[in-house]
């Protein structure tokens, strides 16, 4: 049996910060994946943006953690070499009655501590992104991209120089409480840990119940994107954003590290949590949100791209629920770091630095305890 002071479920870059947070303050960690690689799913499967943070409600988690996070985020990247640019976001406008959401938006972002928002015309627009078609846009100079797997790798890098434990292909089978701590079972090994992290993203609801947690669900949103083909890339510089719809941050385009310029990701709830490619949009689909940022662009100039799925903790019926991250209220033996969706990839170090705050009050009589593979 193997021994830690905090077993982490879930190998996304939520799990991941948390476990790195976690070893760095001394205590021992490590980390159960289900998948033979870290990060496959939500944390690969999206537009690799840092966001500034002016989307979220003044005072939630989702608004105070990814401003934090954001600074952090950079830091790490530079830090640690992982590809990125702050390459700066225009939210566009077509009309007067968007031009007001554009500055309701910006006074919630004002309020959340974003730097540098600015209200900015046809004249600016045109000279950072002359093809788009816009005659207002709300200016975000922090916003910028990141290579999504490379941030996977850093952090898991990261976390085991400070002694994370890996544990890819261990999936979580089973959980008891036992004395003053849990027992883990899976199907190498069973793991006593004081503490219980769940991180596991789209199947957090399902970690929950076997750990004896508090019961919610999680409510999979698969976000679909194309690519312009290589003969309009140039027409993108950056990210070009709509106003916020109601179940996400809208069809966008996004310039990535490489090159590539998507469109996407659409806003689908669906059943399946690892459905990633049935009942796929066709491209003809997305001609019409892309003729609403840029002109002249028609079914020719797009492909089909990938896809991701997003762990809402909401239905389809709400707009938005927090980060669900807090000592369990069922099982004080459990910190939920559950419901991490967009701004999750952004927040994450902060994310790490608060559940390694909430496990460490109840970790601290089990520090140095040793680890075995055996």
């Amino acid at each position: 049996m193997s021994d830690v002071d905090v077993a982490v479920v879930g190998a996304g870059v939520t799990g991941l910060a948390s476990a790195r947070a976690l070893a760095q303050r001394g205590l021992t960690v490590c980390v159960l994946e289900r998948h033979p690689h870290a990060g496959m799913d939500t944390s690969t499967h999206n537009s690799g943006v840092i966001h500034a943070g002016m989307y979220y409600p003044p005072g939630s988690l989702k608004a105070r953690l990814c401003v934090e996070g954001r600074h952090q985020l950079y830091e790490f990247c530079s830090e640690h070499r992982v590809p990125h640019r702050k390459c700066g976001k225009l939210i566009v406008a077509h009309d007067e009655a968007e031009r007001r959401q554009l500055e309701a938006l910006k006074v919630r972002g004002d309020a959340n501590g974003v730097e540098g928002l600015e209200l900015v015309d046809r004249d600016f627009i045109l000279a950072r992104e002359p093809a788009v078609n816009a005659l207002f846009a709300l200016w975000s100079p922090e916003t910028g991209i990141v290579e999504a797997e490379a941030l996977v790798k850093a952090l898991l890098r990261s976390g085991q120089d400070a002694g994370v434990i890996f544990l890819p292909g261990t999936i979580l089978r089973s959980a008891e409480t036992r004395g003053d701590g849990m027992v883990l079972r899976t199907d190498r090994e069973e793991i006593s840990a004081a503490v219980v992290v769940n991180a596991a993203g789209l199947y957090a609801d399902d970690v929950s119940a076997m750990l004896g947690g508090e019961t919610f669900r999680i409510y999979p949103c698969r976000g679909e994107y194309v690519q312009l083909t290589a003969s309009k890339r140039y027409l993108v510089n950056g990210l070009v954003y709509p106003l916020p719809p109601k179940h996400s941050l809208g069809v966008h385009l996004v310039k990535t590290m490489s090159g590539d310029v998507w469109l996407g990701p659409t806003a689908s709830f669906q059943e399946h949590k690892d459905d990633y490619e049935g009942h796929r949009l066709p491209v003809e689909a997305f001609v019409e949100p892309a003729r609403r940022l840029l002109r002249e662009i028609s079914v020719d100039d797009l492909r089909l791209g990938g896809s991701g799925i997003r762990a809402k903790i909401h239905p389809p019926s709400e707009a938005f629920a927090d980060f669900m991250i807090r000592r369990d209220r069922v099982n004080p033996l459990v910190v939920q770091a559950s419901g991490i969706e967009s701004p999750g990839l952004t927040s994450c170090l902060a994310v790490g630095a608060l559940v390694a705050d909430l496990v460490a009050g109840r970790s601290q009589t089990r520090i140095g305890r040793s680890v075995s593979s055996e």
